[in-house]
């Protein structure tokens, strides 16, 4: 089919709804932007079609038929780490903050904008592009210096940014690219307040659009990996009604 053919100069774009009008202009407003578009109309076909053709992004409905779209996102994300947008006319919390704990980078709620549901998939791409950049650079460092450790240490929090490996008193924590991401931000600033829309902007990439829900969400899940008692935080630190700082072990 000729939503199928790839031109492998452009980034691809997967659109699953069930909702062929909707579907449609995404196509077409994604097609002006100069992505590849390819398209699904069930969970299973999207699931089918993302493992086989790995698109660069997912424009992601979550009520659909054979099988809904956290089950998609949260499968799509075991095999690999693509960014994956929720598209959904429920405007619960709930629904918001699955998406985001199965690995979703962010959510649009219809009706919504195309305005600005192209301003995200532009700033969720261009995020993978400038970490893949980074990645390339520090391949590149470390080649030519092998002796010099990239690596952030905050009292009993230590990252390896070439590795993207953080450890807490010397124990591996599993993080995902975006926890990895903002924690390394704040990490290189310790003791510092960080808000939420800076992070939101130079972690996500937004400067205009996004939900500070969606900061909250990542801090929650960072303190439920790197924490003893996420009631009681000692590393990652909340400065009420202002934003997040890591502590620098001096406190303890």
């Amino acid at each position: 089919m000729e939503e199928n053919i790839i031109d492998s100069s452009k980034k691809t774009v997967l659109v699953v709804d069930d909702e062929i009008a909707i579907v449609e202009l995404l196509k077409h407003h994604l097609t002006l932007e100069g992505y590849n578009v390819l398209e699904a109309n069930d969970g299973q076909a999207a699931l089918e079609i993302a493992i086989e053709k790995r698109p660069d992004l997912i424009l992601l409905d979550i009520m659909l038929p054979k099988m809904d779209g956290l089950s998609v996102c949260k499968r799509v994300k075991n095999i690999y780490n693509v960014p994956i947008l929720m598209i959904t006319a429920k405007d619960t919390e709930i629904d918001k903050i699955l998406g985001l704990e199965l690995g979703a980078d962010d959510y649009v709620t219809k009706p919504f904008s195309t305005r600005e549901l192209m301003a995200r998939v532009k700033a969720n791409l261009r995020k993978v592009e400038v970490n893949n950049l980074e990645v390339i650079e520090n391949a590149k460092a470390a080649e030519e210096n092998k002796k010099a450790e990239n690596k952030i240490v905050v009292g009993d929090l230590a990252l390896d940014l070439d590795r993207f490996e953080v450890r807490v008193k010397n124990q591996v924590i599993d993080l995902t690219l975006r926890e990895f991401e903002v924690l390394k931000f704040l990490s290189m600033q310790p003791g510092q307040v960080v808000t939420r829309e800076v992070l939101l902007e130079k972690v996500w990439g937004y400067e205009y659009y996004g939900d500070i829900r969606t900061v909250d969400v990542t801090v929650r899940r960072i303190r439920e990996k790197i924490e003893k008692d996420t009631s009681s935080p000692k590393i990652l630190i909340t400065k009420r009604g202002v934003g997040y700082y890591i502590a620098t072990g001096e406190e303890n």
